[in-house]
């Protein structure tokens, strides 16, 4: 038992080894096709330090399509608990609490993700011709607000959906 007991240490530090929190979503950049079939839209999820501003579908013969609207949380939060619960903006127990019931104290946590969530949507004018040739096309993303820093990345188009 004492033998146990005196390994309890090493085997605890080693369970412990190589792991740690997962990793943050940083600087990821996807392009896909939104589930349940539909295929005359491409969708863009970028994470990123920096806002996107724009995308933008270039076609093999070099015509452009710009995203129909770019959506941008900037540093999302969140909250948890019972202070979460008590917000009226949250949908929670503000009734509750606003009735007379007496005040419960405040346990609460708050989470705030460093980066920018950006979601931007592209609507195909020819999705028949970008299913013939979608691997000659690209997406031309620009992050970044001057006069500040400004970023300009591209990237290959998504496969379409098979046909159903």
């Amino acid at each position: 038992m004492r033998r146990t007991l005196s390994l309890l240490p090493l085997l605890l530090l080693a369970a412990c080894e190589g792991s740690g929190p997962a990793p943050l979503p940083v600087d990821q950049v996807r392009a896909s096709f939104p589930p349940h079939g539909i295929t005359d839209v491409i969708v863009i999820d970028a994470t990123d330090q920096l806002p996107l501003r724009a995308a933008t579908l270039i076609a093999p013969d070099g015509s452009t399509i710009p995203a129909d609207g770019i959506d941008v949380n900037a540093r999302p939060h969140s909250q948890y608990g019972l202070a979460a619960a008590t917000d009226p903006t949250h949908g929670g127990l503000g009734d509750v609490v606003q009735s007379g019931l007496p005040q419960i104290p405040s346990v609460h946590s708050e989470g705030q993700l460093l980066t920018t969530i950006s979601k931007a949507s592209i609507t195909l004018p020819d999705p028949v011709a970008y299913r013939r040739d979608w691997q000659r096309y690209r997406i031309r993303l620009d992050f970044g607000t001057p006069p500040g820093s400004v970023e300009t990345q591209e990237i290959l188009a998504p496969e379409p959906p098979a046909a159903g």
